[in-house]
């Protein structure tokens, strides 16, 4: 593993004359350039009511137009003008392929976050989850350690070392490597899933991850699909209908039985949530699910920790396999393998990663 403190030093140190001076061009009064936003997120949202000048324009090819945010027209990327200088502002998913768009452009430049933040840092606001990973390695370096140990493969060491750099940097250079592919997420040859598989789906969503589950093991037991927001889980319930032996359950999943306030109206990314506009009700495995489970995934947007600790008992009378997702948070990468380790140490755990940035890393905990 890397010396984490010397490397985040050495990157920002490294300097690229051309990138340095289109983001002087950029960050100037030039009235010969038009500055661009690519993508409508609420980064890009972020960066414009920061940056010392005012952007010509948002960048999005799916919205419908004519379109606003702030007052600032939302564009095709075709109709950019030659003197454009644009900043690729997407974060999450695909920003190597939204690079790969923008490279096909006639510009007069293009830029990424991470750009605009190393050489302008006291303007340019850090990405969250930039900043997040920086804290946490400075307060848990130890930890960050022990989890530099565990994971038992080369690939699941390159891929910890990769997302590492890039959550400390932001910089997609470390990402190339990548690609979006959320249909094979949780679902890897090493799971060896047989004949008989009692699944819990917790976070189901719509469906997706259960229909890819009834697919690949035709001859499951059954299928736990637990789901607070009603709107998806009546999606679910269409998408699952020709499917046999599946609970669809309108529970959130935690740590104890209870009411919690829950965000239902942000798709995939729902989640318990202090401010949310609603309350769910909330189970635990452990109370809801009395047979033995052979295969738990977990995707519960960083609510994962307090799941697991309401299956204690079916991990440690089970030891079924776990797919968890780690992204959330950073100290979800040491925490979560820590607290099931603690019930359990009888398992291999390794690391897989589904997305071209930080969003969709999965942790596998596969039994002895």
């Amino acid at each position: 593993m890397f010396d984490n403190s010397s490397f985040l030093q050495d990157w920002l140190q490294e300097t690229d004359p051309s990138k340095q001076n289109l983001v002087k061009l950029f960050l100037s009064q030039d009235r010969g350039v038009s500055r661009y936003l690519f993508g409508c997120n609420s980064y890009s949202m972020q960066l414009a009511q920061s940056l010392p000048i005012i952007i010509d324009g948002f960048i999005d090819d799916y919205v419908a137009l004519p379109h606003e945010i702030q007052g600032v027209p939302v564009i095709r990327s075709k109709a950019l003008p030659e003197n454009a200088l644009v900043v690729n502002c997407v974060l999450n998913a695909k920003p190597i392929t939204a690079a790969q768009t923008i490279k096909k452009l006639s510009l007069l430049g293009n830029l990424t976050v991470s750009d605009l933040y190393k050489y302008a840092p006291d303007t340019i606001p850090i990405p969250t989850f930039v900043a997040e990973t920086r804290e946490d390695l400075r307060l848990n370096a130890e930890k960050w350690k022990f989890v530099n140990s565990l994971v038992s493969d080369l690939p699941s060491q390159q891929v910890l070392h990769d997302l590492l750099r890039y959550r400390l940097t932001g910089d997609t250079a470390f990402m190339t490597g990548y690609r979006y592919r959320p249909e094979e997420q949780y679902f890897e040859d090493f799971l060896n899933l047989e004949e008989g598989e009692v699944f819990v789906d917790a976070g189901g969503y719509t469906g997706e991850t259960t229909e890819e589950f009834c697919r690949l093991v035709p001859d499951y037991g059954k299928t736990f699909l637990f789901e607070p927001s009603l709107a998806n889980l009546e999606k679910a319930k269409v998408r699952l209908a020709n499917k046999r032996d599946i609970d669809l359950i309108p529970l959130g999943i935690s740590s104890s039985v209870g009411l919690l306030r829950f965000d239902p109206d942000s798709g995939s990314a729902s989640a318990v949530n202090e401010h949310g506009s609603v309350q769910v009700d909330m189970t635990t495995l452990d109370h809801h699910i009395r047979e033995k489970t052979t295969f738990i995934k977990m995707d519960l947007e960083g609510w994962e920790l307090e799941a697991l600790k309401g299956s204690r008992r079916h991990i440690l009378e089970d030891h079924p396999k776990l797919a968890i997702c780690v992204y959330h948070h950073p100290a979800d990468f040491w925490r979560i393998p820590e607290y099931i380790l603690s019930l359990r140490s009888d398992y291999k755990v390794l690391l897989r990663h589904y997305s071209e940035s930080w969003t969709e890393t999965v942790m596998y905990f596969i039994p002895k």
